[in-house]
């Protein structure tokens, strides 16, 4: 991975290393945290499905996951507002190594509420890793920012071969404890995600960032920042709807649980691999079009899934759903640096994440009880309205590029 982005000359050298040395580890726990989510993905429904005292609750313990990262998300802003960003990243890193050893604790004395209890810190985890993006942000110079988010989340294709990796290889070493040894490996992780971490070097607080900027309802009324969050809310949304169906959709058709496996490594892959030429991409033709690209292959995807139950269909969709999913939310992630001082990054970045996690729980609650009640077509189809409305809102919210950027550094909204 390349984080030799060009910069002016005039840049101390000092600086400049200090950047690309923060957008390097970032990225690394980015990878190495990133295999939290993918193994609660991978197993989430199928231990639910074990350990539920019905079937239609199989897929609680990931709804729980996205309870733990939405409930997260404005705490963790606070934390960072207050202590700093490292002080979160360490917080979040001992969740997962919490996540891991509760979820292996849950399947040794097979206790659906202890597992629904584990996903829960995997989530909060979860929302903490989503804030690397930002802290990348913080370290760069405003022209280079889309650059180094994409390229902390490009760390999230080697956390699409490490989870599900890790699933495979661990899930029948503790016999007869069915991924027993996976929670031991996904606590382990967490703990040298935070060894990274600890090296990060982010800009120095200053009273300003305690307690300057405009009220998060005046942040909150400029257009650019209402059609960020219904892009970002919309693009979460379908990808954790669909993603925590697909294994346990692949399971009831009769496919074995490594195909699901190294369908969603496909999937995570495909979520953070265009991440090397999103931030280049945005740079060149603008947020608001990367987004409506990213929005059309998520439509895409569901049209595919649509055509058949085979293996190859079901990883298709799993692909381009995580392809939909890097452009318009990277894209979503980047209108929102628009709309915020630098005094007020924290709060707005985690009130946006806030909106994003809490709405996406909703998808992630219905996902199971649809796919058990009239299957995965219907999940499939049922994607089709939040598509077309978050479409009708990039048509219909218009504005002036670069004028909200403008007025914001200046404390107006639009």
């Amino acid at each position: 991975m390349n984080f030799n982005f060009p910069v002016p000359s005039h840049e101390a050298p000092t600086a400049i290393r200090r950047e690309r040395s923060n957008v390097a580890r970032l990225a690394v726990a980015q990878a190495l945290a990133g295999a939290n989510s993918t193994v609660v993905y991978a197993t989430g429904a199928v231990v639910g499905d074990m350990l539920a005292p019905t079937k239609a609750l199989a897929t609680l313990p990931v709804s729980v996951f996205v309870v733990g990262m939405a409930m997260c998300t404005l705490p963790a802003g606070a934390v960072a507002q207050r202590y700093g960003r490292r002080a979160t990243f360490l917080l979040g890193a001992g969740s997962g190594v919490l996540a891991g050893l509760i979820a292996l604790l849950a399947v040794l004395n097979a206790s659906f509420p202890l597992f629904c209890a584990g996903t829960f810190f995997g989530g909060v985890y979860a929302a903490v890793v989503l804030s690397f993006r930002f802290a990348a942000a913080d370290c760069a110079a405003p022209e280079r920012r889309p650059r180094a988010l994409s390229a902390v989340m490009a760390g999230g294709v080697f956390a699409g071969v490490i989870g599900p990796q890790l699933v495979t290889h661990t899930m029948n070493l503790w016999a007869p404890y069915l991924f027993a040894a996976t929670f031991v490996g996904q606590a382990v992780v967490a703990a040298l995600s935070a060894v990274i971490l600890a090296g990060v070097e982010l800009p120095p607080r200053t009273a300003m960032h305690l307690n300057a900027g405009r009220p998060l309802a005046v942040i909150a009324r400029q257009p650019r920042f209402i059609l960020a969050v219904i892009c970002g809310v919309v693009s979460y949304l379908l990808m954790n709807f669909l993603m925590t169906a697909a294994p346990l959709a692949m399971k009831l058709c009769g496919l074995p649980q490594e195909s699901a496996n190294l369908g969603l490594q496909w999937h995570v892959i495909a979520m953070y691999a265009p991440s090397f030429w999103t931030g280049r991409l945005i740079t060149r033709f603008g947020a608001s079009a990367i987004v409506a690209v990213g929005l059309v292959l998520i439509a895409a995807s569901s049209s595919v899934g649509l055509l058949g139950i085979d293996v190859v269909h079901f990883w298709a969709t799993l692909s381009l759903l995580g392809i939909g999913w890097n452009f318009s939310f990277i894209g979503a992630s980047a209108m929102i640096l628009e709309c915020h001082r630098p005094e007020e990054k924290a709060r707005v970045q985690s009130l946006n994440d806030f909106v994003v996690f809490g709405t996406m729980t909703v998808g992630s609650f219905l996902s199971g009880g649809l796919l058990s009640s009239f299957g995965w077509s219907t999940v499939l189809m049922l994607s089709c309205a939040p598509l077309l409305g978050a479409l009708l809102a990039l048509i219909g919210f218009s504005y002036r590029p670069g004028r909200t950027t403008k007025l914001a550094s200046r404390g107006e909204s639009t």
